[in-house]
């Protein structure tokens, strides 16, 4: 079976949508736990990549040389919301290094929740690249580009020191040759690659034995995750959310296009989700639904996300967004 049917919507009794996925859970060793549907597909990553960005941008001791703070890490490792808070670290990395948010190579946008965008609408009147999601993982770049004498203005492409190795850390830890890279929303490069095999990279950043010299740096990104879930995303965001729950044992981290990731040290495993229509309310709803098989996050507490209601316009419940595995 190439995908799964993974999430209904149900309106008045009856099923108004569906959204089909695949979805792999598998361990550093490379050993496919379970699969739904056929992991082969090839998919960008897109922001689930991010945990293995980081890494690379922290890897050979930079994180201590730079004095980074945990909060500094999740904001690297973070698709963020824009919240002051989020703002307020940015900035103040920014000017830290004496760098303008202008040379940011992320778009121009607005926060993330409606009252912030109306809020920063009204008092500031432009977009600014410190709201873009992806801006944390951007300063992260500049930083470390400024602390290794880089040049700044190409960090976003490709054949830039900081990129290339990225793409060799990605196929070290996949055992996986890249032949596709394509460009991601916030600009830079993200590969095409089979879904397993994104797993089994980022499941290795919980195992030591598979990292060797950088365990210690991949402990402390994860460990930065889980200490700070607000900053990875945003206050009410359900990745933020669901690594609450998890009370430390999991980071959950989302991507565009209906990718969802979840990190476990515990059995060092990765499970990933993509959902083939790349609706982001089914991988929230799926990667919830499919974490509950191992018993970490409480049920009662998952269920709130693998089935939530769906109202009208007067706030009537109508129907139901559910986990239909």
């Amino acid at each position: 079976m190439e995908s799964v049917r993974m999430v209904e919507v149900t309106r008045s009794g009856e099923i108004e949508s569906f959204h089909h996925g695949v979805a792999v859970l598998i361990n550093s060793s490379g050993n496919i736990l379970k699969e739904w549907g056929n992991s082969n597909i090839r998919i960008y990553p897109r922001s689930a990549l991010k945990p293995i960005q980081t890494l690379n941008l922290y890897k050979d001791g930079m994180a201590d040389s730079m004095k980074l703070t945990e909060e500094e890490i999740a904001i690297t490792t973070a698709s963020h919301h824009a919240e002051k808070f989020h703002q307020e670290i940015i900035s103040n990395w920014l000017k830290k290094i004496n760098i303008s948010e202008e040379n940011l190579s992320c778009g121009h946008d607005w926060p993330w929740n409606l009252e912030d965008k109306f809020k920063e609408k009204l008092e500031n009147k432009n977009k600014r690249k410190i709201y873009h999601n992806c801006s944390g993982k951007h300063c992260g770049h500049l930083a470390v580009c400024k602390h290794k004498d880089l040049t700044l203005g190409n960090y976003h492409e490709k054949t830039h020191p900081l990129q290339k190795d990225l793409i060799k850390l990605i196929e070290d830890l996949s055992d996986y040759k890249i032949k596709n890279i394509g460009v991601d929303g916030c600009t830079l490069p993200n590969p095409l690659m089979p879904l397993k095999k994104f797993a089994l990279a980022v499941s290795r950043l919980t195992d030591d034995k598979k990292l060797n010299e950088n365990k210690d740096i991949a402990k402390k990104i994860f460990n930065s995750c889980v200490n700070f879930p607000e900053i990875t995303g945003g206050t009410n965001s359900v990745n933020c959310i669901l690594t609450k729950l998890s009370k430390g044992k999991i980071f959950f981290k989302n991507g565009a296009e209906g990718v969802f990731l979840a990190l476990i040290p515990e059995i060092k495993s990765a499970l990933v989700v993509k959902i083939l229509d790349g609706a982001a309310r089914a991988a929230e709803t799926a990667i919830a639904g499919l974490i509950s098989d191992l018993n970490i996050i409480d049920e009662n507490e998952l269920a709130k996300i693998k089935s939530s209601e769906v109202t009208n316009s007067t706030g009537q419940k109508i129907g139901k967004l559910r986990f239909a595995l």
